[in-house]
């Protein structure tokens, strides 16, 4: 049971220390549905406060947490390609969660406007609607999250900027879910070929509703960056090359991204040279 009097930053750290899945995503929406209503004034008002987050969220037994090289890899053009296709989105999408709720938690700390906190929440909560959503298109498959073994390397963007609120709007939004832009077109483009109109419905909410996320991003990077006096897209270069251990890779979609507030000169010249040759 919630109780009333928690921060918001306790309230996200409650999140990252809730194993289950679809237990996290409930909580997460409960926390959500709470701070929404306190800010509209229709519920007492939650105070940010401070928190200690693990450096690590809590996970299910299952799924088995692989090495990126590791993670079988089946063609999306049988049914147990569209499968695994769907348990590697429900995955990110149990991954967006703490990631969105870790950022308030762990940066709390950091005098930002209300809107920063407005915005993170409703990601969080976005996010869980969507690995909702997935798994109940796993159900109308006949799978569930936790059948097939995932990727663990999704978290070593947070580890790595667990001390930077910039390097973690740079990394997270602005370049990992700036890559969901990318691609999702191409795997709604799957489940149409398919046949499989709920879960092309559902990756459309997915796919309208991350613009957002790394609209988030961008905003708040840039509000940063004015605050100190600094130029963006040279810091966003040079955060980038810190701690993202991988190139950006194109093909890239151009027009969401821009969209989001992202235009090209942020991403094409770090397609340009290795950054790091360790893979992810």
């Amino acid at each position: 049971m919630t109780q009333p009097n928690l921060s918001l930053a306790e309230r996200a750290t409650q999140v990252l220390n809730t194993a289950n899945g679809a237990e996290k995503a409930a909580l997460s929406r409960r926390h959500a549905a709470d701070w929404m209503a306190s800010r509209s004034g229709t519920h007492a008002a939650i105070e940010i406060g401070t928190a200690t987050p693990p450096m690590h969220p809590a996970r299910p037994e299952h799924p088995e947490l692989l090495s990126p090289r590791d993670v079988p890899k089946r063609k999306p053009g049988t049914p147990e390609g569209r499968i695994a296709l769907l348990h590697a989105v429900a995955h990110i999408e149990l991954n967006a969660v703490d990631l969105h709720w870790d950022i308030i938690a762990r940066f709390s700390h950091v005098p930002m406007p209300m809107g920063f906190f407005d915005d993170w929440v409703k990601a969080a909560d976005e996010e869980s609607k969507h690995f909702n959503l997935i798994c109940d298109c796993l159900d109308s498959l006949g799978s569930h999250y936790g059948a097939l073994p995932a990727h663990s390397g999704m978290w070593r963007a947070a580890e790595d900027t667990a001390q930077d609120l910039m390097g973690r709007l740079a990394v997270v939004p602005m370049v990992l879910e700036a890559r969901g832009l990318d691609v999702t077109p191409g795997m709604i483009e799957v489940f149409r070929r398919a046949k499989l109109p709920q879960i092309v419905d559902a990756m459309n909410i997915i796919y309208a509703e991350e613009v957002s996320h790394v609209t988030y991003g961008s905003k708040w990077f840039h509000f940063l960056c004015g605050r100190e006096n600094v130029d963006p897209k040279e810091v966003f270069h040079e955060l980038v090359r810190r701690y993202f251990h991988s190139t950006l890779r194109p093909p890239f979609n151009e027009e969401k991204r821009a969209d989001a507030g992202i235009p090209p000169d942020f991403y094409w010249p770090l397609t340009e040279d290795p950054i790091d040759p360790t893979p992810r």
